[in-house]
């Protein structure tokens, strides 16, 4: 998960909640087919221990519109640039969502991945508000639950940089990395929870808008000045 902040006026973020009303009308039948789309992956992996690619793209698309109806929302307020109505990643839009698609999953984990992931929901109950425990918990689709309805640190630190916002014209940069370090940590467990990976949530909290785990390795230059360039070996044809 990766974001960029792109520059939130000083005032939208009061009606945002208005402005927001047709996403969140859609996400509530797109998360009523997530959770039955996870309950069908629950029995192909059990079977097969793979996700069905279609049925895992879909997921992770309304994972991604979600995460972007957050970011412009209440969850970070970092841009001012409507969502798009899609669940196609959007390469110019500032907030970004992907989960790597597992060739193979634990059959045995997907009973006890709710089990395993009470530290966590113990930790982001103080991130995002109680929703998040209760909801997750019970099901696939509790991430929607509670960041519909945002509160906690999270929903406390994004209204002090909203005023701040107002009065200076200025979102404080460090509350906008803490900000997106919980909503990173909470869309992990969420993505673990969702039967979508086995690799366990890390208890970490990588603030700021990169990702740690998506940063592209550094090309690599060219050899130092006076050092010799090896040509790759070349194989002599066969005789005839």
């Amino acid at each position: 998960m990766d974001a960029s902040l792109d520059a939130p006026s000083r005032g939208l973020w009061l009606v945002k909640w208005l402005l927001l009303v047709p996403h969140l009308v859609v996400l509530v039948f797109l998360w009523l087919a997530f959770w039955v789309v996870g309950v069908i992956a629950f029995f192909a992996i059990l079977f097969t221990a793979r996700y069905p690619r279609g049925l895992f793209d879909f997921n992770v698309g309304v994972m991604r519109w979600s995460w972007r109806v957050h970011y412009y929302g209440y969850g970070a307020n970092g841009t001012d640039r409507y969502p798009p109505f899609t669940l196609a990643e959007v390469p110019d839009y500032p907030a970004h969502l992907d989960v790597a698609y597992p060739e193979r999953l634990s059959r045995g984990l997907i009973f006890v991945k709710w089990l395993l992931a009470i530290p966590h929901y113990l930790v982001l109950a103080v991130f995002i508000g109680g929703g998040l425990w209760l909801s997750t918990g019970a099901g696939t689709d509790g991430w929607e639950d509670s960041w519909g309805a945002i509160g906690g640190l999270v929903g406390l630190l994004v209204l002090i940089a909203a005023i701040v916002l107002l009065f200076t014209g200025r979102y404080p940069k460090p509350l906008y990395d803490f900000v997106l370090g919980m909503d990173r940590w909470a869309l992990r467990v969420a993505a673990y929870t969702a039967l979508m990976t086995d690799r366990y949530p890390p208890f970490r909290l990588d603030m700021g808008g990169t990702d740690p785990g998506s940063v592209p390795a550094e090309p690599i230059g060219p050899p130092p000045t006076g050092m010799p360039t090896v040509s790759p070996p070349t194989t002599a044809a066969p005789a005839r």
